[in-house]
């Protein structure tokens, strides 16, 4: 089969493989993992939420004003600190499901949320030493600008754009699901509402102002939500006179499991699927195009660092106090009868327990703004999960891909922004139309995609000389369909969706295999790739290894 042909097959069986997933995770159902009950209208967190609109859209409209070239659009000029960027990259990676989902998981299981925090916390320093100041030096708006640096642009670039927007679409779902979920929850808004305002402000957002508003819409969160954990769990230990002994004491006392709650549960005790969620936890981050396409924000490779360096701080603190809350909720939410219903279980599902927590340690108003500040989680990542996935199609498919590199400035920004209105649409479509779509899973396939298709073709064709052209292209597809496979022939989808006795992938967490196959893929390939352009592919290490190793002729930051 010719090149254009291996291409157009390998698109349109990831193309039928989105829409299989998307139709599967739609059947999936119990989005945050309890009845979700609407609460009566909590006006001081919408007036806080209206709030902080107000400023992030005036924020928007300044930011549009300096927004003139694809670099201020892509990468914010390349202005953004160390500092600012390490709050910016952990406000894309302290989502709502991080905020909830690891305090509910805790306040439900114990330990288990602890080895979720560990795993997504292990992963910054993969990236801070072996990839932050290679990918800036390489690159200039997205990551595929690294993996097809020394390859062939066409067919690498098209995968990059096909692993990013598989990863983008997933999380945008389920993104969006849990924003009208959740402010059905918090708010007493209707779900439908909350989507299309969600979708409508994360339009207006990235069309505006590219990555300058995107980034200042991040650095505000995460300073809002690392704020207002950090006063939760101050109120909340001060229960206890602020003794960490005693509160865990109380939590096994509380809790219905007593000491299970230290033990791992069946999930995740089993060595195989242990190694496999560790994988998919660390290496996840290391193909999330929307956490990769920050370093290009940064003026060089020492500040790209810097950045890593930041953020892995931030996500440390937040998660420790992530799984703090969690503890806490066990005795202060899960004895008082006001968060429980009459079978015992809280109110509206597991990941409340922060929520309930804030109330019962702050009073309304504390509610209000912790409900708010959930809320704004979920607008600050849809904003980088759009811009991510605009630039994928705009500059990696349409200027690169289909126009070789033949348009101008202005005319890159315009398809960018169109596509950031479709995928706006989409999103709100998607949102409304998988309303009972289990967020879990689909987070969960998000990271997997990103270690198993990502991950594998940037790592190599940064480290391996080897690596060409053909091994890059029909390995990471190998990986996105080893992937998928083992979704679809795994527990979670062949047995609880699909009705079968038994799975035919025994696991439920699929990185260690899916990961395996890209690998091995890539390296078979490779090697026995013989052909002309095999051979250039390997001369051109040498001119890549220098500009990644000193950053001589790297991208630098745009003079305004």
């Amino acid at each position: 089969m010719t090149r254009p042909g291996i291409l157009a097959t390998g698109v349109a069986a990831a193309g039928a493989a989105y829409l299989g997933l998307i139709g599967l995770a739609c059947a999936a159902g119990d989005p945050l993992g309890g009845a979700v009950q609407k609460q009566p209208v909590n006006i001081m967190a919408i007036l806080m939420f209206l709030v902080f609109v107000a400023f992030t859209l005036g924020i928007t409209y300044w930011a549009a004003k300096r927004t003139k070239t694809t670099k201020d659009f892509y990468a914010a000029g390349g202005g953004i600190t160390g500092f600012q960027n390490g709050l910016a990259i952990a406000g894309d990676y302290m989502s709502a499901a991080a905020f909830l989902g690891v305090s509910g998981m805790v306040y439900g299981k114990g330990v288990d949320g602890v080895f979720y925090t560990a795993g997504w916390t292990v992963g910054w320093p993969l990236i801070l030493f072996l990839i932050a100041e290679r990918l800036r030096n390489l690159g200039k708006y997205t990551f595929a600008d690294v993996a097809s640096y020394r390859l062939e642009q066409k067919p690498i670039r098209s995968l990059a754009a096909t692993g990013a927007l598989a990863v983008v679409i997933f999380y945008l779902i389920a993104q969006m699901v849990g924003a009208g979920k959740l402010i059905q929850l918090l708010f007493g808004l209707e779900y439908t509402y909350a989507v299309v305002l969600v979708g409508c402000l994360m339009m207006l957002y990235v069309t505006f102002g590219g990555m300058i508003a995107t980034t200042w819409v991040q650095i505000i969160k995460a300073c809002l939500l690392l704020g207002g954990c950090t006063i939760l769990v101050v109120l909340a230990l001060h229960h206890w006179g602020f003794d960490f002994s005693r509160m865990m004491q109380d939590a096994v006392a509380n809790h219905k499991g007593h000491d299970v709650i230290l033990q791992p549960s069946k999930s995740i005790a089993d060595p195989v699927s242990a190694i496999s969620l560790s994988l998919a936890l660390m290496c996840g981050p290391a193909g999330l195009p929307h956490i990769l396409m920050r370093f290009f924000t940064v003026p060089d490779a020492k500040a790209a660092r810097k950045s890593v360096f930041f953020a892995t701080g931030f996500v440390a603190y937040f998660f420790v106090l992530a799984v703090t809350m969690g503890f806490c909720a066990i005795t202060i939410v899960g004895t008082n009868p006001t968060y429980l219903d009459a079978a015992g279980k809280i109110l509206g599902g597991g990941n409340m327990a922060a929520i309930h927590l804030s109330n019962a340690v702050g009073g309304p108003v504390f509610l209000g703004f912790i409900s708010a500040v959930a809320f704004a989680t979920i607008l600050a990542v849809v904003s980088g999960l759009a811009l991510a996935g605009a630039s994928a199609v705009s500059h990696d498919l349409y200027a690169n891909v289909f126009r070789r590199g033949r348009t101008s400035e202005g005319e890159e920004i315009m398809v960018s922004r169109i596509a950031t209105l479709t995928l706006g649409v989409i999103a709100i479509v998607l949102g409304l139309a998988f309303e009972n779509q289990n967020i879990a899973f689909m987070v969960a396939l998000a990271f997997g995609l990103a270690a198993s298709v990502n991950f594998p073709v940037l790592f190599l064709s940064i480290f391996w000389k080897g690596l060409t052209t053909r091994g890059a292209f029909v390995g990471g597809f190998m990986g996105l369909i080893a992937a998928v496979a083992c979704v679809v022939f795994g527990p979670t989808v062949w047995v609880s969706i699909l009705g079968f006795a038994k799975p035919i992938f025994p696991y439920e967490h699929f990185a260690l295999f899916s990961m395996s196959v890209a690998f091995g893929s890539i390296w078979l390939f490779s090697v026995t790739d013989r052909s002309t352009r095999a051979a250039k592919d390997k001369e051109n290490y040498r001119y890549q290894m220098i500009r990644a190793e000193t950053g001589i002729g790297a991208e630098g930051a745009a003079a305004h």
